[in-house]
């Protein structure tokens, strides 16, 4: 390892200040974070700007306190189960703060351009905040810029002549009120979004083309992440599925009674939709689910049952693109791809100098395991982790497997079981300890 080498990392957001502190945590602290925002925070940082990648005014995590917080940096004893995304920025500027990491931060700078030298060093192309662009140099490069930022919008025949936004410009129920909404999809931001706009509009419905299973945020009186990892996770996995279609039949009964289709899936293939509302509000005629869309004709939607209605306003909560817009695309890209050509999700077999921290869709959530995936980038770096000489065999056996266990689409390319996955990077670590303990 060169001595104290200059270490960029791009992104400021949950992942990229994990990724800082374990740097720092090894000593390697010629480190810089770039990132466009004021503050540290990603998508987490709410913004009025519909241009700007952040959760809307509502909004709150998905996966529980418990099994959200970095496990060196507990989150408040007074937040609920279900922190808001204030608490959650909060908690992510005080981990900034405890660990030292903000002092490294740039912020209100974008990375225009990173492209890998002949050395295998990097030349990092940076616009300031004030539109002039400079020049930077680092021997590794860590991308921690997240994959929610660059939205899919999908294309129908004809032509809407009332607004069609993505979920992406979504930030609050209120302009919404007295209009007529339809939503697509049946991910986690599309029930979210149903679910407020119906608290205002003049009616709400719901696109969707497949079925789901819909998660309630609590079974048995706990986090439904806590029941899932702590008494099914050790059963195999299709002993976990039957329990899990049981438990939802005994608890909300069959899809067919919200009018939704039925799954055509098993569950853990896709990522989970956990909403304890939405199902609550179809019941009481708040929500009208629809199937997908065939066309459009000015306000009005023609679905694909033959049916038709007018609306004021689409949103298309439909997913984002992984996009890396400071790669070549001939470099890196992954735009469309339904499998990672990345060990671990983090680790390029051509290009060792360069790692993915955060580029995990887990069932659970990111930020632990990007704790975990940092602390290995740091012993790889310090040259204390050798990558295997087998690199693109076991990324091939890595996707073979994930074939097997998730549905084959790029949506779904990233998705990772919590624990398992925690547990092949802690064990990887361990490795590094055992062989310089000489055992």
């Amino acid at each position: 390892m060169k001595k104290n080498p200059r270490i960029a990392i791009i992104g400021a957001g949950p992942s990229g200040i994990a990724a800082a502190k374990n740097m720092l945590a090894v000593g390697l602290d010629n480190l810089v974070l770039f990132d466009r925002q004021d503050q540290v925070g990603g998508n987490w940082v709410f913004q009025e700007d519909e241009g700007h990648s952040s959760v809307y005014e509502t909004t709150h995590i998905i996966s529980s306190k418990r099994w959200s917080q970095y496990e060196d940096f507990p989150m408040p004893d007074d937040y609920p189960d279900y922190p808001s995304h204030r608490q959650l920025l909060a908690y992510f500027q005080a981990y900034a703060d405890h660990f030292g990491v903000t002092p490294y931060v740039q912020f209100e700078t974008t990375v225009e351009h990173a492209t890998l030298q002949p050395d295998s060093t990097w030349h990092l192309q940076i616009r300031q905040a004030d539109g002039s662009l400079k020049d930077e140099h680092a021997d590794y490069l860590l991308v921690a810029s997240g994959h929610h930022w660059a939205p899919n919008l999908p294309e129908y025949p004809g032509h809407f002549a009332g607004r069609f936004m993505h979920a992406h410009a979504y930030k609050r129920a209120e302009p919404f009120r007295g209009k007529r909404v339809l939503v697509i999809g049946g991910g986690n931001s599309a029930c979210d979004i149903a679910v407020e706009t119906a608290r205002v509009s003049e009616k709400t419905a719901l696109s969707i083309r497949r079925g789901y299973y819909f998660m309630p945020k609590f079974l048995f009186g706990f986090p439904s992440d806590t029941v899932y990892n702590r008494a099914l996770l050790p059963l195999p996995r299709k002993l976990r599925q039957q329990l899990i279609k049981l438990t939802l039949l005994l608890v909300q009964g069959p899809n067919s009674f919200y009018g939704l289709p039925r799954p055509d899936h098993q569950p853990l293939e896709v990522h989970p939709t956990l909403n304890s509302e939405l199902l609550y509000f179809i019941r009481h005629g708040r929500i009208h689910p629809r199937p997908g869309i065939e066309r459009l004709e000015d306000y009005r939607v023609h679905f694909t049952d033959g049916t038709s209605e007018e609306f004021d306003v689409i949103i298309a909560a439909t997913g984002y693109r992984t996009q890396f817009p400071f790669f070549s695309p001939d470099f890196f890209d992954i735009s469309q791809a339904t499998e990672v050509p990345l060990y671990y999700y983090i680790f390029h077999p051509e290009y060792a100098t360069l790692f993915f921290i955060g580029l995990v869709q887990p069932l659970g959530c990111i930020w632990p395991l990007a704790d975990w995936q940092s602390r290995l980038v740091a012993q790889a770096i310090l040259g204390n982790w050798k990558p295997p000489a087998d690199m693109r065999e076991r990324i091939a056996r890595q996707n073979a497997r994930h074939r097997r266990l998730f549905r084959p689409a790029h949506r779904h390319a990233y998705e990772v079981d919590f624990l398992p996955y925690r547990k092949q990077l802690i064990r990887e670590l361990k490795r590094i300890r055992s062989v310089s303990s000489g055992s």
